[in-house]
Formats: structure tokens, C-alpha cells, sequence
């Protein structure tokens, strides 16, 4: 598209549609805002008339550019932009805006049922930071599959973002990795409107945000009158297009509720216009103010024009990619086949296997076994380290940095992110890599910092995005760095969010079931819980088993009854084994479970579950942090309820009865207790 190119009546007609139906759509659910979209009307409509490239009819189509509402409040906008278009969203849908069941909910929901929502937006920040992992997946697909001619993954990442996004810290470290990544297909527009909910933003964010992004290594425009000037608009678009190692910033002069007797206050923001008000936009904009949810039949035919303009383009790339197909048949196999989402054939018999006889090894180190042995076989694994490489181990032996070519520090088609010291970032930039397609994301870190990363993590299972999150140094275990590193609470927090799988495995065996488990869910994130500590290899254990969510690690020798069942993950299994055998010298029949994941646990059918936890046998829990939510499944539970202690963690374990003989001692007096004529409650009763 050239820099001239010119607007007529249609596009204001458009763009003052996009604004008195957004009034409507608000004033009708009684909540929203309608400030946003009738400010960004403008710069959207450019952008999605101009320059976007989609196809509604097919909205999975891999090379299809990629939209973010980062300011997810204004999500009106997005609807009515996909519902012009031939979204799957119509008019009685924008008509049960925020209502129990809709598909419009009060912010925009990734894979829930509307395409042409990439990403979940509205906690602000994190749109913006997801458009980075889009670029990134962009960069990094068309770097693996294009060959010369033949462009197969060829898109770009606009983003629509505000002040309150640019004002969150994930949005700092997401936008410097871009900067540093030189992500020329990336391209945001900011909405500068001055305001926030508590007024003109000259109360707490005066920085010059083009300055901050340019010493970011981002290219930045300035458009002075975002509410007017479509041709200046454009123009800068077309300009961000044409700088190819930098990603750009247009900082956008609008103003909120454009057209309302409010507008440019914080009024208008988050609350209906109301009807009077609502009469005065439209009888301004020229509409019928009797009116309502109106679109004219010149509008709806100049967005289907639009549309077909991208099932024009995606018919084009259909024939490029069936030469494509014929001159090269292997990378045209392997992008249906990640586009399937289909995992490669095989994989799982490169897994390691453990026996007793071998040694103990860290959790951590085990991972890293893994990935050596899986990264090469499964080439849509893509991720790093905020910048614990070395501690964290997930750099297997032949991967490549992603990089920018001319740094001569790796390649695009590099599959391992130096993310930097950047947790919360990188979970949501692992989120819009695995929204873009056809990739599987990872990001580590130790345990404990997961909670600088738990805005993103929460989108993750929100969002169903299939991210591993590679955590090590999972507790009290990993010693001398003491409470400010040892996560106490954490795993509680994690276990705590829906469609999360936790996985804290107890040896090798357990550490490749992890994987499986994994890599296997593919709508659920999974939380890989590792050891910095050796710990041996179970008898017993295995991955399928693992797949379970738990298992009966051990019964009590010579088919003795059991008197208690005691239950540990990870580190703390191999105590359950040690204090089984510790009992057993006493004539106390323990029966040892190990329990790897309580979601995958749950999953099962309750027979099984019965069968793991028995009734009428007391059961004791060990784990090396809070016993917070463990009484689902224990009787008692040894654990760690106040913050940790710095030392050698063999002491700071003893100090906190996490050992055998403590742990006896506490199983006798369960033991005693329930001997006593008292029945152990059942845990696992259905009460509805």
C-alpha cells in the first residue's frame, strides 16, 4: 500500500459506526467501557482496512497477521471489528455483551470459542507482552520453513495498547527483549489518550514513553491527531513497515470517548455514556438517534470487501504452498504437521528410564537430561531461561540461540531464548508463542520466582496455552541461598489455579513421566517442579505410572495390613520410603504413595483414587513446604509452615523434622490416634 493513499466518506461512515455502536453495546449491557474503542475507532479501522491481512472464513490460516488489543477494557471495539468482518460473533451477540454465557465477555477470552482473538487482554500489560511472543514465533517459523521464493510464514504483529499497559512492568521487560531481538514485524499503536480511571495521566505517568521505547532499540512515530488524520495514520504505518530491524512505537494523540459531551475525562472510560448522551453522538456522527446497534449496508459490504481481500490472499498463499508442497515435501510435512497439532510420531522411546542400581541424580538434572534427549525429536520446543541457564539446565547440547543474524550471537531459527532477567515477561511472551501456532514454549526459572511471573501464568491456564514453566529449586531443599529463594507457599498458590498441572517428580522416572504428561495436555499449562538436590531412583516408579497423578510406590512387606499411608512428592517420596522402613522395625505397616501431580490425580476415575488413598487407613502427607491444602488427602501432614532457614539443606531439612525419624515418630502418633477406636474420615467420599 502507498503512502498517498486516500480516504473517503465510507471510512468516516465506518469509523463513526465502530463509535455509536460501541456506545450501544455498553449502554445495553449497563457496563464497559466505551471510552477506548470510540477513541481508537480511527487507528483501528486504518489498520484493519489497510493493512491487516486475515481471512475470517479461515481463521487459522498460519501466515494470517496477528492482532492484540492489549487494553482488553476496550474488547467493544475488537468484537465489532470481528463482527464487521464475518467473525463468528453477530449482532445478538454484541447485543449479550458481558451477559452470563455470551461469547462477548466483559474482557476479550483466547480460545474460547470467537476467532480472530489471538491472546486473553484486559489485565494490562500483558496483551503488549504477548505480541512479542507472537513476533518472536513469526520470526522463528518463517527463519525454520521459508526457503528463497517461497514465503510460507510471513506475517505481521500489530498491537493496540494504552497508557495503563505501558505503565506495567511486564510490559518494560517484554518490549526490551523485543528491541534487543530487533522484531521488525512487530508494530504497536499506542493510544494516548491522558487519561486513566483516576483522572488526566499527568498524575503519576509524565515519562516520554517514545524515548523510554527508543532506548529499547524500538523505531517511533508520533501522529499528533489520532482522531482526524487517517492518511497520517497510514502514513506511519507504512513507515513502521519499511524499518525491518526494529520493532515500532506510534504514539497515538486521541481522545477518549471522542464525541461525547465527556469526552477527554475519565467519565467516559469505564461506564455507559447514557441515553441522552448517546442521542447527541449519534445525531453529531449524522445517524438516526431513534437508532440503535445500526450499521449501514455500505458499511457492512466495505468490511466484506476487506475480508475478501484476505481470503484473496490466503487463496494465493494456497498456491505458493502447493509448489511449496513439490519442491520441498519434508518442511511442508512438518509445518501440517505442527499446524495440527500434532506431536512427532515416536518420541516418547527417546525417554530415559532409571532402575535402583542407578545413582541419585537432582530433578534438575534429570530435565536436562530430557531435553537432550527429546529437544532435537520435537523441533517445536522453543524457550530458555530468565537467566539461569546453568542452574535451571534447559540449554540441551545441540541448540542454537534465537537471535538476530546480526548479532552474531545465534539465528532466528535458533530455538533457545536468552529472556534475561525477565520471569514475568517471559510467561507472556511464552504465551503469544504458543497463540501464534505450531510451536510448544517453555520458560524457566527458580520455583520461588514463578510469583514474579503469576499474572502471566494465570492467562496461561485461562487461556489454555500449552506451556511448560521449568522450575528448580523447588524448596527448603535447595539450601545455603535460605528464605528469600525457598518457596513455601508456592506450590499451594499454583495448585490453587484451574487448569494448571503441577508435576514435582520424585526420580528419573518420574522426571521423564513429567515430560509426557506435559507435552501430552495440550490445552494445559504444566509447572515442572525440580530439585537442586540429588535423590535416588525408586523401586517401583515409572512413567506411566506417573501419568496417574499418584501411585503406591510400596506396600507393606509379605501382604501385611497397613496401618498408615504415607504420601510424598517429590524430594519427600524417598523420605516416605525411608520412614516406611524405619516404622516397619516397630511392626507399623506403612503402605509409601508417591504423588507426582494432584491434578493428574484428580483426572482419574474414583476407583482408582479409592484404591490409592484406602478407606479406613489414616494417611499422612510430607512435602518440604506448606501443608496447605493437603488436608483434600491427609489425615496429617508434615511440611514446612513458616519461611525457610539458610544452610546446608541436610540441616535446614532436620531442622524442620523432614527426617525419617521425626517423620516416625509424628506417623506413630497418627497410628495411636486412630487406634483408639477412631475411623479415619474418607477423603475421597462423593457428596455430590
Amino acid at each position: 500500500m502507498s503512502t498517498t493513499t486516500t480516504f473517503g466518506a465510507i471510512d468516516t461512515l465506518a469509523i463513526n459506526t465502530i463509535r455509536t455502536l460501541a456506545a450501544d453495546v455498553v449502554q445495553k449491557a449497563n457496563s464497559g467501557h466505551p471510552g477506548a474503542p470510540m477513541g481508537c475507532a480511527p487507528m483501528a479501522h486504518v489498520l484493519f482496512s489497510k493493512f491487516m491481512t486475515a481471512n475470517p472464513k479461515s481463521p487459522h490460516w498460519i501466515s494470517r497477521d496477528r492482532f492484540v488489543l492489549s487494553n482488553g477494557h476496550g474488547c467493544v471495539l475488537q468484537y465489532i471489528l470481528l463482527h464487521l468482518l464475518g467473525y463468528n460473533l453477530s449482532m445478538e451477540d454484541l447485543q449479550s455483551f458481558r451477559q452470563l454465557g455470551s461469547k462477548t465477555p466483559g474482557h476479550p477470552e483466547a480460545n474460547h470459542g470467537v476467532f480472530g482473538i489471538e491472546v486473553s487482554t484486559g489485565p494490562l500489560g500483558q496483551g503488549i507482552s504477548n505480541a512479542v511472543g507472537l513476533a518472536i514465533a513469526e520470526a522463528h517459523m518463517a527463519a525454520t520453513f521459508n526457503r528463497p521464493g517461497y514465503n510460507v510464514v510471513d506475517n505481521y504483529t500489530f498491537a493496540i495498547t494504552g497508557d495503563g499497559c505501558l505503565q506495567e512492568g511486564v510490559q518494560a521487560e517484554a518490549v526490551s527483549l523485543a528491541g534487543h531481538l530487533q522484531l521488525g514485524k512487530l508494530i504497536v499503536l499506542y493510544d494516548d489518550n491522558h487519561i486513566s480511571i483516576d483522572g488526566d495521566t499527568n498524575l503519576g505517568f509524565t515519562e516520554d514513553v517514545n524515548k523510554r521505547f527508543e532506548s529499547y532499540g524500538w523505531h517511533t512515530q508520533t501522529i499528533a491527531d489520532g482522531n482526524h488524520d487517517l492518511a497520517g495514520l497510514a502514513a506511519a504505518i507504512e513507515a513502521a513497515k519499511a524499518v525491518k530491524d526494529k520493532p515500532s512505537l506510534i504514539k497515538i494523540r486521541t481522545i477518549i470517548g471522542f464525541g461525547s459531551v465527556n469526552e477527554g475525562e475519565e467519565k467516559v472510560h469505564g461506564a455507559p455514556l447514557g441515553a441522552k448522551d448517546i442521542a447527541q453522538v449519534k445525531t453529531k456522527f449524522g445517524f438516526d438517534p431513534e437508532k440503535t446497534f445500526h450499521v449501514s449496508p455500505e458499511v457492512y459490504k466495505h468490511y466484506a470487501d476487506i475480508a475478501a481481500r484476505g481470503a484473496n490472499a490466503e487463496a494465493q498463499w494456497t498456491k505458493v504452498f502447493e509448489a511449496y508442497s513439490a519442491a520441498f515435501p519434508d518442511l511442508a510435512a512438518e509445518l501440517k504437521r505442527r499446524t495440527s497439532n500434532e506431536l512427532p510420531a515416536n518420541w516418547k522411546s527417546l525417554l530415559p528410564v532409571y532402575t535402583p542400581a542407578d545413582a541419585a541424580v537432582a530433578t534438575r538434572k534429570l530435565s536436562e537430561t530430557v531435553l537432550n534427549k527429546i529437544a532435537p525429536a520435537i523441533p517445536e520446543l522453543i524457550g530458555g531461561s530468565a537467566d539461569l541457564t546453568g542452574s535451571n539446565l534447559t540449554r540441551w547440547k545441540t541448540a542454537e540461540d534465537f537471535q538476530p543474524n546480526a548479532t552474531g550471537l545465534g539465528t532466528y531459527a535458533g530455538r533457545y531464548i536468552r529472556f534475561g532477567v525477565r520471569e514475568h515477561g517471559m510467561a507472556a511472551i511464552c504465551n503469544g508463542i504458543h497463540a501464534y501456532g505450531g510451536l510448544v514454549p517453555f520458560g524457566a526459572t527458580f520455583f520461588n520466582f514463578i510469583g514474579y511471573a503469576l499474572g502471566a501464568v494465570r492467562l496461561s491456564a485461562l487461556s489454555k496455552h500449552q506451556v511448560l514453566y521449568i522450575m528448580t529449586h523447588d524448596s527448603i531443599g535447595l539450601g545455603e541461598d535460605g528464605p528469600t529463594h525457598q518457596p513455601i507457599e508456592t506450590l499451594a498458590s499454583i495448585r490453587s489455579l484451574p487448569n494448571i498441572i503441577t508435576l514435582r517428580p520424585a526420580d528419573g522416572n518420574e522426571t521423564s513421566g513429567a515430560y509426557v504428561a506435559a507435552l501430552e495436555n495440550r490445552t494445559r499449562p504444566s509447572v515442572l517442579i525440580l530439585t537442586r538436590q540429588n535423590l535416588p531412583q525408586l523401586a517401583g516408579s515409572s512413567i506411566e505410572k506417573t501419568l496417574k497423578g499418584a501411585y503406591v510406590l510400596a506396600e507393606p512387606a509379605g501382604g501385611a495390613k497397613a496401618h498408615i499411608t504415607l504420601v510424598g512428592t517429590g524430594s519427600e517420596v524417598s523420605l516416605a520410603v525411608d520412614t516406611a522402613a524405619l516404622l516397619a522395625k516397630d511392626g507399623i505397616h506403612a503402605r509409601v504413595v508417591s504423588m507426582p501431580s494432584w491434578e493428574l490425580f484428580e483426572d482419574q476415575p474414583h476407583e482408582y483414587r479409592q484404591s490409592v488413598f484406602v478407606e479406613g487407613i489414616p494417611t499422612l502427607s510430607m512435602e518440604a513446604m506448606s501443608t496447605f491444602g493437603w488436608g483434600k488427602y491427609a489425615h496429617a501432614s508434615v511440611g514446612v509452615d513458616t519461611f525457610g532457614a539458610s544452610g546446608p539443606y541436610q540441616q535446614v531439612y532436620k531442622k524442620f523434622g523432614l527426617v525419617p525419624e521425626d517423620v516416625a515418630a509424628k506417623a506413630k502418633k497418627v497410628v495411636a490416634h486412630y487406634s483408639a477406636g477412631r475411623v479415619p474420615e474418607n477423603k475421597l467420599a462423593v457428596i455430590f
